[in-house]
């Protein structure tokens, strides 16, 4: 199979998966996305998004990763009439970030449905950085100041990813762990408490605690956590058994047999998320794999 695919072949897979899924596909909105885009996918990361959960019930996601070279992927989007220009803090946001720290790429995301850029991210894996330094960016929310005490005590340490949801206006911090740094599943039960998120189960708790990255969700007008979600890191094969809720069927179809342009076994990534008053999964299917993750998951399945 290829390792790069165009943009008609892109869209032809959206369409595909959000029919898989159930979930609501325009044409008019992802096509001119995904041109503007265009040559992002020399470099590929593709993957689609899809989650449980009454807010975000027929609705398809999908992202991208882009090379840092390609500039502000806001800047773009705005050239393109992908986005609305705006005063409010999360404009400056990645450019504040872009100017002050090292980054290795950005990935974007967008709808399969609602047309332009819903958000775009930096991804720093190999600089990761504290919270202290962040907080002190000129347009963070102070909500990250707020809560950096919340943070150190449950072992939110190391930032390898921010993101900035210029639709929703608010910030996502993408917190890395490792095999020694995971959060216990008493300590993820004791945060979920702490920000009054809904009880999780036992099994919620322990999926959690082999989570790579903990992603935290917030705004500018309050220091209210408003969504997060652990996740462990993607895996080749489909094993549903390990997910630690009950998957639609039509989640389940879109997990086995969704689009993908690589060869071996299919690609998933699983999360579990929390809202004020809902607890809900989200399931990932890759479309296309970078030259990392083709290493990882590629090679080993041929030797």
């Amino acid at each position: 199979m290829p390792e790069s695919a165009t943009v008609e072949e892109i869209t032809s897979a959206i369409q595909e998966s959000a029919n898989l899924v159930g979930a609501a596909y325009s044409r008019d909105q992802v096509g001119p996305v995904l041109t503007a885009f265009a040559d992002a996918f020399a470099e590929p990361m593709v993957v689609f998004t899809a989650q449980t959960g009454s807010r975000y019930a027929g609705q398809l996601d999908y992202s991208f990763a882009a090379p840092v070279k390609m500039g502000d992927p806001y800047a773009r989007a705005l050239s393109y009439d992908l986005a609305v220009k705006t005063d409010h803090p999360v404009g400056r946001l990645l450019t504040d970030f872009t100017k002050r720290f090292p980054f290795s790429e950005y990935f974007i995301d967008c709808g399969a449905a609602a047309g332009g850029l819903r958000k775009a991210c930096a991804h720093f894996p190999r600089d990761q950085q504290k919270v202290s330094a962040l907080a002190g960016l000129p347009s963070m929310p102070r909500a990250v100041a707020d809560n950096a005490d919340l943070f150190a005590r449950h072992g939110l340490d190391n930032v390898a990813m921010m993101g900035a949801g210029y639709k929703s206006e608010t910030m996502s911090l993408y917190f890395q762990f490792d095999a020694d740094s995971r959060p216990e599943p008493k300590a993820i039960g004791s945060l979920l408490r702490e920000i009054g998120m809904p009880e999780p189960d036992e099994r919620m708790l322990e999926f959690a605690h082999r989570a790579l990255r903990a992603n935290i969700t917030l705004g500018w007008d309050s220091p209210e956590i408003l969504r997060i979600a652990f996740a462990p890191p993607p895996a080749r094969g489909l094993d549903l058994s390990v997910v630690p809720a009950p998957v639609p069927p039509n989640f389940a179809r879109f997990a086995a047999s969704a689009p993908r342009a690589y060869d071996g076994e299919r690609v998933n990534l699983f999360a579990v998320k929390w809202m004020p008053g809902e607890q809900f999964i989200e399931v990932c299917s890759y479309y296309l794999l970078s030259a990392m993750q083709r290493k990882l998951f590629i090679s080993d399945h041929q030797k």
